[in-house]
C-alpha cells in the first residue's frame, strides 16, 4: 500500500486492539484504494482517509432480561453509526454469541460502501447484540427484544438510523421490537426499522432480496462472459434467509442448488434441493439441516469436511464471515469453480479472495453482490414515506435494476483505475468516491 494508506491501517490496528475482523474489512478496502489515492491525491488530504475508518458513533449498552425460568440475564448490546455522509445510518442488527464491538465495526464499515453502491442515499451502520435466539421461547425472544429496544430507541429514528435484520433477527424480532419502539415513541414511524411484515409497513420482496441479489449479480458476471446460470451446479452453504432465496432464484434462472448448510453439518441434494421442504424445516419449523435429510430420499448429510468440497460450477457463500478460506478455495477451484458471489459479509478469506483473483474467475464480493437486501430496505423506506406499497412485480424489477447498476459501476471502477474485471477493487473505488466526494463537500465534520 503506498504511505499515506498504509498509515491509515496502522492507526486502525494501534486504535482497535484486538478486532481482528475490522482490520481484515479495513486492509481489503484500503488495499484497493492504491490507484484510486496515485489518481486523486485529494482524497487523502484533510484526512479524509482518517475520518472514513473511524466510526461517527458507538454505542454499546446493557440488556437486562427475564428467562422462562423467572432468571435474570444480562447480555450487552451495541449499534455502531459508522458515516451518514449519504444519508441516515442504514444497516442490519445481529443476535448472535459471536457478537462483539469488532465484528460490529468490520460490518459497519462494509456497510458504508455497501449501501454507497445502491445510490440510494443510505449511509453505513450496523448493530445487534451477543444474545443467541436459538432454542429461545416466542416470550423470551419477546422480552429480549423489548429490553434491546428500550435502550436502542433513544438512538434510532427514520431520518437518524434505520436498522434492519441480520443473523438472528427476522419477521419475529424485528416485530417485537417495533412494537416496543412504537410504545416507548408514541408514534407510529414505520420507517424506522425495515425487514417489517406485509401488514405493517413492510416491503414484497425484501425477504427475498439478498439472496435474489447475489444471484442476479453472478448473472451479471456470466454475462459478461456471453453465459447464463442456465445448467450450472450451485453449491450454496447456509439454510438461513439468504441461502433459502438465492437457492430460489438460482432455481428459476435454470441452475441446479445441490447444497446448504448449518453448524451441525451440509447437506448434498444432487437431485437438486426442495425448496418447499426446505423452507418448512427452517423457516416454519426453526429446525436443522438434518430434519430435512430424514424426509428427502437421496440427500445425505455430512458432518465433517466443507461444502465446498463439493464441485460445482457457481459458488454462493451465504452462511457469515471467513467462512470460505484459501484451502477450501483451492478445492472449489479444482472442481471446476469459475464463478463465487458472496451472499454473506465478507465470506471468504483474503487468502481465498486471493486465489480467485490469480485464478481469474469472476468474483463478487459481498460489499456488492449482496447489496439487494439494503437496496430493498431502501426501496421498503420510499414506500413508508409515501405510505403506499408496491406490487412484487415492481419491487423486484427495481431490485433487478439496482443489481445491474451496481454491477455496471464495479465493471466501470474496474476500468478506469487499470484492471478490467476486477470486482473487488471495482466494488471498493466505486463506493468509496461516492462516499468521499460528499464528504469532502460536507466539510470537516
Amino acid at each position: 500500500m503506498q504511505d499515506v494508506v498504509e498509515k491509515v491501517y496502522e492507526q486502525v490496528v494501534a486504535r482497535n486492539r484486538g478486532e481482528a475482523e475490522f482490520h481484515q474489512a479495513v486492509r481489503e478496502v484500503l488495499e484497493s484504494l492504491d490507484p484510486v489515492i496515485a489518481k486523486h491525491p485529494h482524497y487523502a488530504e484533510a484526512a479524509l482517509l482518517e475520518r472514513l475508518v473511524e466510526p461517527e458513533r458507538q454505542i454499546m449498552f446493557r440488556v437486562p432480561w427475564v428467562d422462562d425460568a423467572g432468571n435474570v440475564q444480562v447480555n450487552r448490546g451495541f449499534r455502531i453509526e459508522f458515516n451518514s455522509a449519504l444519508g441516515p445510518y442504514k444497516g442490519g442488527l445481529r443476535f448472535h454469541p459471536s457478537v462483539n464491538a469488532g465484528i460490529i465495526k468490520f460490518l459497519g464499515f462494509e456497510q458504508i460502501f455497501k449501501n454507497a453502491l445502491t445510490a440510494q442515499g443510505i449511509g453505513g451502520g450496523k448493530g445487534g447484540s451477543d444474545f443467541d435466539p436459538h432454542g429461545r421461547s416466542d416470550a423470551e425472544v419477546m422480552r429480549f427484544c423489548q429490553s434491546f429496544m428500550t435502550e436502542l430507541s433513544r438512538h434510532i429514528g427514520p431520518s437518524t438510523d434505520v436498522p434492519a435484520g441480520d443473523i438472528g433477527v427476522g419477521g419475529r424480532e424485528i416485530g417485537y421490537m417495533f412494537g416496543q419502539y412504537k410504545r416507548l415513541r408514541n408514534s407510529y414511524d414505520a420507517g424506522v426499522l425495515t425487514g417489517k411484515g406485509l401488514a405493517w409497513g413492510g416491503s414484497l420482496v425484501r425477504t427475498e432480496a439478498t439472496g435474489y441479489g447475489a444471484v442476479l449479480f453472478a448473472q451479471s458476471m456470466l454475462a459478461t462472459k456471453g453465459e447464463s446460470l442456465e445448467g450450472k451446479r450451485v453449491v450454496v452453504s447456509g439454510a438461513g434467509n439468504v441461502a433459502i432465496y438465492a437457492i430460489e432464484k438460482a432455481q428459476q434462472l435454470g441452475a441446479t442448488p445441490i447444497t446448504f448448510s448449518d453448524s451441525s453439518g451440509y447437506v448434498v441434494d444432487e437431485a437438486g434441493v426442495d425448496l418447499e421442504l426446505l423452507k418448512q424445516v427452517k423457516e416454519v419449523e426453526r429446525g436443522r439441516v438434518a430434519d430435512y435429510v430424514e424426509r428427502r430420499p437421496g440427500a445425505r448429510l455430512v458432518t465433517g469436511g466443507s461444502v465446498w468440497d463439493v464441485p460445482a460450477d457457481v459458488a454462493l457463500p451465504c452462511a457469515t464471515q471467513n467462512e470460505l478460506d484459501g484451502d477450501a478455495a483451492a478445492t472449489l477451484l479444482r472442481g471446476g469453480c469459475g464463478v463465487v458471489s458472496e451472499g454473506a459479509n465478507m465470506p471468504s478469506t483474503p487468502e481465498a479472495v486471493e486465489a480467485f483473483l490469480a485464478a481469474g474467475i469472476l468474483f463478487g464480493p459481498g460489499k456488492a453482490a449482496n447489496a439487494g437486501g439494503v437496496a430493498t430496505s431502501a426501496l421498503e423506506m420510499a414506500q413508508n414515506a409515501g405510505r403506499t406499497r408496491w406490487s412484487f412485480e415492481k419491487a423486484e424489477s427495481k431490485l433487478a435494476g439496482i443489481m445491474q447498476d451496481i454491477h455496471d459501476s464495479c465493471v466501470s471502477a474496474a476500468e478506469e483505475y487499470g484492471r478490467p474485471g476486477d470486482y473487488v477493487l471495482g466494488a471498493n473505488a466505486a463506493g468509496f468516491t461516492r462516499v468521499a466526494d460528499v464528504m469532502i463537500s460536507h466539510g470537516i465534520v
